[in-house]
């Protein structure tokens, strides 16, 4: 009896709490909804009402914690017409039944619009940690805060509901099966009850890791063939977050639903959903580096950015594979293969070493997989090389479950087991047979004639992912036989079949063993991980300014005030001499790392010119440059307007709605309510009326700069040594005559090196511009690549010009000019570069040689704006007087990270140019904002060419117009580190 009173004492104390929260009735259950009167702080006026008795914190749900905005319901009250609109017109062979129209509108049309909007968390005490994600609520605004919930509410196809008893950990499906045993959708939309909606894969062909459901979730699964276009079932769930937790209708009562028991009778194997755990499928590289099983390829490709090296070895090949996915239907890279049983060369030239061939490879996805048609690739191995492992195939794979099904047809190398006649002899009997490949290096590199040729093989296999996650099998049938390999070779096999294991060691390495031909083993170690995920946080960036209200700003309500106090700096009266703005000047130096050139008022207007900025993430510097500006500024400066320069070019500018980034920065808004606060635009003119012009500042420039570190270079490859390379110290030094004007030095020491080795000098057919790199390397271990003397210059705002000369690169010396025609704000941009050089002599001093030559192009540049996808195409003379066009083509991915790759033809033929047929190349930058822990511009790159050759050579030149202008680009602050790029929209 003691019990019961002390437990009916706990209960009137809670309903005294929700006493305090409004003077209405409340009901034995559900959520309370309190309207708000005064404007005040969520995050107080929680902190202030969530004081529960100790053990009584649970009856309260803080994730369904509803701030509702009575200016959102508006906008809300419209979303739910056109998705009662939707669900009335849809039109099409494939439409659901009209009782199930019916039904899923009558769901809708049952829910009225809330307001809410969601917060990025509820919990009173991290809200008032951060006022940027803290609302004001105003009058008229509701609280719901509901009670913890029991279920989980699955939402059918027809607009009925069942709801679940949440079980910790279960899934979306085991919420669906249990309500409908025979129930297959491929996506279903879960609503957790903090109003975030996730969309997860369920089905066996799709299945994903998922967070599971929690207490209070919806989840809307319509069917395969239920007829709910995926544009409804956003709109749908979308919806339903602004709902609240499941189970309560819009008075705050048990909604009617099915309620599923809690152990399924009809379909047995419900109940052990409730502890599995979906799975991705994992996509692991074959011994040839491409996704794939082992000898053979599958049509599966990694997310875009990721990038792998690998080596695999099995005798007497020992392959090391660099591979990129720059789209997430694209994948290429290059290879060196390693065969033991062949010498490179003679002794004399490469000693002991075996033979090294060179390839590259590309697989692009035709189709992608549904849940009734397979994935299709196509892909070519060993492009533009020896043609030794050369090899065509279309490629097939569907998933069930942990397994994963692949069947192929390949030509070449993949098909020599030759089990399928070619079907393409019927067009031409050259089809039939296939040439052998060339094993002579001075024809490698060349487009084959044999593509498509010869018979064909089946091949395929599966891969299965064991209940370890860590333990991937494979099992294939290999369509070559082994028969008819490079240099007349044929090795005995066994079985036409080959099994392996893959280990996953972490997230970023993979270990392969394998059994091959019945006869060898294999061993593999496979190094990937996504390149646009790259980032470090900025721990040595000096801390931010803290943020200050100004005067007219200040929060009226106390609570409001309280919550500004907590983070913010008092407000400061604003500067009114330039002694106090040169301090200012030093600040926004000290916390952007650029150079401030000068800062002036007109009229209602704060501008301030920044030169050499040196950032690539400029959002933030943005924001850094406004709370500086924002606490000194005097209260009549409305927008603050920050000019970007480069080498003195005006290049960009942003202006910065002064109360609108306030407001952002000290409090969430309703989507209705949400201001743009920061404004790409032209760069800052000086104003017309020089009466309004009120200079407060006028910086010098840096007038020295230098930078010393380590340097290291390496050819890959060559036939005195598979590496070849040098440390060295490195002294970069510029003297700036004026913004403008400035001489570049770059100086070499070698320290360690090996290219004591490195005696062969390529063959060449033209004259030798470039394949005199080994006597550039090896001649002075002091050596001067660049001392040149540059000055820019813009022709209104949308052309620049530069003239340049001095010893340009490490070959040639010269002088040159350039001009840009770049618009502001514009895709498209249009250089030309005219260059007269000499070639330098081998020690890279101030002496020169006799070749002398004018070379330069026409460059066209686009970004695309598709996918981050940018192309450059020039046309021109180049180093050797030969005359063509190069093409690169690039994708960029958020965290600025490019991968790319280029080729050049010119007017020379196959034979005059020599092995390799026309200059190609892969490479990957890093913006070094990627990579360190302090903000600062620059890249680090990447460049893999398969050989040096003299056609097709470009000056090297250093201060490119395009890249000087770069910060003209208006993606500029869509570049982001990793943190922000993943929650911010593409």
């Amino acid at each position: 009896m003691a019990s019961g009173i002390k437990d009916a004492l706990e209960r009137g104390r809670v309903y005294a709490f929700y006493c305090l929260l409004s003077c209405t009735s409340l009901p034995a259950f559900g959520e309370h909804v309190v309207t708000i009167s005064t404007s005040v702080r969520l995050g107080d006026w929680l902190a202030e009402r969530l004081a529960l008795p100790r053990g009584r914190e649970r009856d309260i749900y803080v994730t369904g914690i509803q701030w509702q905005s009575a200016r959102e319901r508006t906008l809300q009250q419209g979303a739910r017409q056109t998705l009662l609109d939707q669900i009335d017109y849809l039109s099409g062979p494939h439409v659901p039944p009209q009782a199930n129209r019916d039904g899923l509108a009558a769901l809708v049309a049952s829910r009225k619009a809330t307001g809410r909007v969601v917060l990025k968390r509820a919990d009173p005490r991290w809200l008032q940690a951060n006022p940027s994600d803290d609302p004001i609520l105003n009058a008229g605004d509701a609280v719901a805060i509901p009670e913890r919930p029991s279920s989980v509410t699955v939402i059918r196809s027809d607009g009925s509901l069942c709801a679940v008893p949440h079980v910790v950990q279960a899934e979306a499906l085991y919420y669906i099966r249990t309500c409908d045993p025979d129930a297959a959708p491929d996506w279903v939309w879960v609503v957790q009850p903090d109003g975030v909606v996730q969309k997860a894969a369920v089905a066996l062909w799709n299945r994903a890791p998922q967070d599971p459901p929690t207490p209070g979730a919806w989840i809307w699964a319509p069917g395969r063939s239920s007829g709910w276009p995926e544009s409804l079932s956003i709109r749908l769930a979308t919806f339903f977050a602004t709902q609240g937790p499941s189970g309560l209708d819009d008075a705050g009562h048990d909604v009617e639903a099915d309620v599923a028991p809690q152990q399924p009778g009809p379909a047995q194997a419900v109940p052990q959903l409730a502890q599995f755990h979906a799975r991705g499928l994992p996509v692991t590289a074959s011994d040839w580096g491409t996704a794939g099983l082992l000898q053979t390829p599958t049509a599966r490709m990694n997310e875009a950015g990721e990038a792998s090296i690998s080596v695999s070895s099995t005798s007497p090949y020992t392959r090391f594979n660099v591979m990129l996915q720059p789209l997430d239907w694209l994948e290429f890279g290059f290879r060196y293969t390693d065969i033991s049983s062949q010498r490179y060369g003679s002794v004399a030239l490469s000693g002991t070493q075996s033979y090294k061939d060179k390839s590259i490879d590309f697989k692009v996805r035709l189709l992608k997989e549904t849940a009734t048609t397979p994935a299709l690739a196509f892909g070519m191995r060993d492009v533009g090389g020896t043609g030794l492992f050369s090899g065509e195939y279309f490629v097939a794979s569907k998933r069930t479950g942990d397994f994963d099904w692949s069947l192929g047809i390949g030509w070449g190398y993949l098909g020599a087991r030759g089990n399928i006649p070619n079907p393409l002899s019927v067009f031409s009997d050259r089809f039939r047979n296939r040439p052998t490949a060339d094993v002579n290096v001075s024809n490698a590199g060349t487009f084959s004639r044999s593509y498509f040729r010869g018979p064909m093989s089946l091949f395929g296999g599966v891969q299965y992912q064991t209940p370890w996650d860590r333990l991937i099998l494979k099992l294939e049938y290999d369509g070559n036989n082994y028969q008819n390999e490079p240099f007349h070779q044929r090795f005995p096999t066994r079985t036409s079949l080959n099994f392996g294991a893959v280990y996953r060691v972490n997230s970023n390495i993979d270990v392969t063993a394998a059994l091959e031909r019945g006869n060898r083993a294999m061993f593999g170690v496979t190094l990937h991980g996504n390149l646009s995920n790259i980032g470090t946080p900025k721990v040595s960036d000096p801390s931010p300014v803290p943020l200050a209200i100004p005067s007219a700003a200040v929060p009226t309500t106390s609570s409001a005030a309280t919550s500004t106090a907590s983070f913010a700096a008092p407000p400061v009266a604003p500067l009114a001499n330039a002694d106090a703005w040169s301090g200012t000047a030093r600040e926004l130096e000290q916390q952007t790392g650029f150079s401030v050139q000068s800062v002036y008022r007109d009229g209602a207007q704060l501008i301030v010119v920044f030169d050499q900025v040196d950032a690539f993430y400029l959002e933030d510097k943005v924001d850094q440059i406004a709370a500086v500006l924002n606490r000194n500024a005097p209260p009549e400066v409305s927008v603050f307007r920050i000019a970007l320069r480069s080498r003195g070019l005006p290049v960009t500018g942003y202006a910065v709605v002064r109360d609108a980034w306030v407001t952002n920065h000290t409090r969430a808004l309703p989507p209705i309510d949400r201001q743009q606060a920061l404004y790409t635009s032209p760069p800052a003119s000086v104003p017309a009326d020089d009466s309004r012009r009120s200079d407060v500042y006028e910086g010098s420039p840096q007038r020295f700069y230098v930078s010393v570190g380590p340097a290291y270079q390496q050819t890959l490859g060559g036939p005195n040594g598979f590496v070849l390379y040098q440390i060295s110290a490195n002294a970069y030094a510029e003297a700036r005559l004026r913004r403008d004007t400035w001489l570049a030095g770059d100086f070499n020491l070698g320290i360690v090196d090996n290219y004591d080795k490195f005696t062969y000098t390529a063959p060449s057919n033209l004259p030798r511009v470039r394949t005199h790199l080994r006597e550039y390397l090896t001649t002075s271990r002091f050596t001067m690549p660049l001392l040149q003397l540059t000055h820019v210059g813009a022709i209104g705002r949308d052309q620049f010009y530069s003239v340049y000369g001095g010893y340009l690169e490490s070959m040639f010396a010269g002088v040159g000019a350039e001009w840009l025609y770049r618009p502001w704000g514009s895709s498209l941009a249009l250089g030309v570069d005219v260059n007269r050089v000499r070639q330098r002599d081998f020690r890279q001093d101030f002496s020169l040689r006799d070749y002398s030559v004018t070379t330069g192009n026409v460059t066209l540049y686009w970004d695309t704006g598709w996918n981050g996808v940018r192309v450059e195409l020039s046309v021109g003379q180049y180093l050797a007087k030969d005359r063509g066009a190069t093409l690169d083509i690039s994708r960029v991915f958020r965290n600025g990270v490019t991968i790319g790759a280029y080729a050049t033809k010119t007017n020379v033929s196959s034979k005059q140019f020599g092995e390799g047929s026309f200059d190609k190349g892969i490479y990957v930058t890093i913006p070094f904002d990627a990579l360190f822990t302090r903000s600062t511009g620059g890249v680090a790159a990447i460049r893999w060419s398969p050989l040096t050759r003299d056609g097709g050579a470009k000056l090297a030149r250093q201060f490119a117009l395009y890249n000087i202008t770069d910060k003209s680009n208006p993606r500029n602050l869509w570049f982001a580190p990793p943190s922000a790029a993943q929650t911010g929209s593409e």
